[in-house]
């Protein structure tokens, strides 16, 4: 037997599922005879006796209740029966045990009995139990009885089909041969013998035709009128209420789309003021950081003041001047960026900041083509932005290039910081890490070079040895923008050799671990 799996139903083709079908039905078949042969073993041998059961009837009720019980039981073992009466070469003509059931009114005249089953025989190679049925009445037919008295009530006929297919007997003929207790049921005798009490709707005879529906007393009728009157009068009533119902509610749906429309207002309305709050916001934001920054310089101004005052010139040397000029620098470039003019773009180009003016050039454009609709100022702005010609693309791209002058605000910032590290650069350019080849092409060679050398000097050991590039801890020592290598390690101390004293009689110096850093191109 073949037992089907999804994973393996498609790989089958249809000799071996077919082969595997018949083999199924031929063990449900074999398996059916073989409990007959155990039944009967069961009685004959009086086995049920040993577990306490009284009698055959008592154990297949106790024992077999779920499979049928002992009803179930006497009509395996009447099959049984009718397929031993039969001779070897008609045996194999009953496949079912439901075949026999019109059969066993001729098993105690065995010639009459293979007489049916021949004549079923002949007309299919495997007759169906309405086949055997029509045989069985062919060689003995059955006789209507009569009565003395005709009941009105009655309706006799000489065959009748079962026709309703949820009735256990669904195809199967019979005789009425008794009257009816009641007009809408027939007491049908089928060709076993047993006797059933059905229903006239489930019922199907071409020469009879039975009342479909029940005939109560006048009282009753009236009874019944009076309900369905009643029933009718509700049915208006509950169809007036949901007609109010329905009514109610489209009224409130429509007050619910125009409270719906109210607050939609709102929101736009809101939106726009928080869009104008926001942009107040910003313009503070930018005042309190231009603030800060002010602030800062006073004090680094005040710091350099002090720190010119407090040391010699010889030790203050070089650092005064370079962050002085690194702080003009940034003034002046910060100065250059706020006065770039789109007007004059057409005229001249600056000679100062170029990728800044082709960056407001494209945006320029872009609003241009949103206004206009203007097919080619859209191209000529994605050109020049670096993206795609579509709307939300250019879109897209201004919005990061918008973040352009505060992220080389920010990164430059941080570079500027004395003892810069890369964390502190990451941090910073992590946020503006989408739009790094645009910051990236706007730093100058020397902050470049700086963020590589930090990027470097983070994968390196953080310990200070032997080997290692050091400038002074000190910012206020003019050894603190030199290069020096740590050339002896004596334990507490360490011994450094400056590049800058290469030509001086005096090239090494001993200091402690925490005078000296890592160090880091200016």
């Amino acid at each position: 037997m073949l037992t089907l799996e999804p994973e393996t139903t498609s790989a089958l083709d249809y000799s071996v599922l077919n082969t595997s079908i018949q083999d199924t039905f031929t063990a449900i078949n074999r398996f059916e005879w073989q409990a007959i042969e155990e039944l009967r073993v069961m009685r004959e041998n009086c086995y049920y006796l040993d577990a306490g059961y009284k009698s055959f009837e008592d154990y297949c009720e106790k024992e077999l209740i779920k499979y049928g019980g002992y009803r179930r039981v006497k009509d395996l073992l009447s099959a049984s029966e009718v397929r031993d009466t039969l001779p070897e070469s008609l045996k194999d003509k009953i496949t079912k045990l439901s075949q026999t059931r019109p059969l066993f009114k001729l098993v105690k005249t065995p010639d009459k009995l293979e007489q049916a089953v021949a004549i079923a025989a002949q007309e299919k190679p495997f007759p169906t139990a309405a086949d055997f049925a029509k045989a069985v009445q062919q060689v003995a037919p059955t006789v209507k009885r009569t009565t003395k008295s005709e009941n009105p009530k009655t309706q006799l006929c000489n065959s009748v089909t079962v026709s309703s297919p949820e009735h256990p007997r669904y195809g199967e003929s019979g005789v009425i041969e008794a009257d009816a207790p009641n007009r809408w049921q027939q007491i049908v005798t089928f060709a076993d013998g047993e006797r059933l009490l059905i229903n006239n709707a489930d019922l199907d005879a071409a020469s009879v035709q039975f009342p479909r529906e029940r005939i109560y007393p006048a009282e009753y009728t009236e009874a019944i009128a009076a309900l369905k009157e009643q029933h009718q009068q509700e049915l208006e009533c509950l169809e007036q209420e949901l007609r109010i119902g329905l009514q109610a509610a489209t009224t409130a749906e429509a007050q619910v789309q125009e409270q719906i429309q109210s607050l939609q207002n709102l929101y736009k309305q809101q939106k726009e003021q928080n869009i104008q709050l926001q942009q107040r916001l910003d313009e503070m934001e930018g005042l309190r950081k231009l603030e800060i920054e002010n602030q800062q310089l006073l004090s680094r101004i005040q710091e350099l003041e002090n720190a010119v005052q407090q040391r010699p010139s010889q030790e203050w040397g070089n650092t005064m001047t370079q962050q002085a000029t690194k702080a003009l620098n940034k003034q002046v470039k910060q100065a250059l960026e706020k006065t770039i003019d789109l007007r004059s773009l057409a005229q001249e180009p600056p000679k100062e900041n170029a990728q800044e003016c082709l960056r407001l050039m494209g945006i320029a454009l872009k609003n241009l083509a949103s206004a206009m609709n203007n097919t080619q100022a859209l191209e000529a702005a994605a050109i020049i932005l670096g993206s795609e010609p579509t709307p939300s693309a250019i879109a897209y791209r201004a919005e990061q290039l918008e973040m352009l002058p505060q992220a080389i605000s920010d990164i430059r910032q941080v570079l500027s910081k004395p003892g810069c590290t890369w964390q502190d650069y990451w941090a910073v350019a992590q946020e503006y890490e989408v739009i790094k080849q645009d910051y990236w092409a706007e730093l100058t060679t020397q902050e470049t070079e700086l963020i590589t050398a930090l990027q470097n000097a983070s994968l390196q050991p953080r310990t200070i040895g032997v080997g290692s590039i050091v400038a002074h801890a000190d910012p206020y020592r003019t050894l603190y923008v030199e290069r020096g290598e740590v050339v002896e390690d004596l334990g507490e101390e360490l011994v450094v050799a400056w590049d800058h004293w290469r030509n001086e009689s005096k090239k090494t110096d001993r200091y402690f671990r925490d005078e000296l850093r890592f160090w880091q191109p200016q």
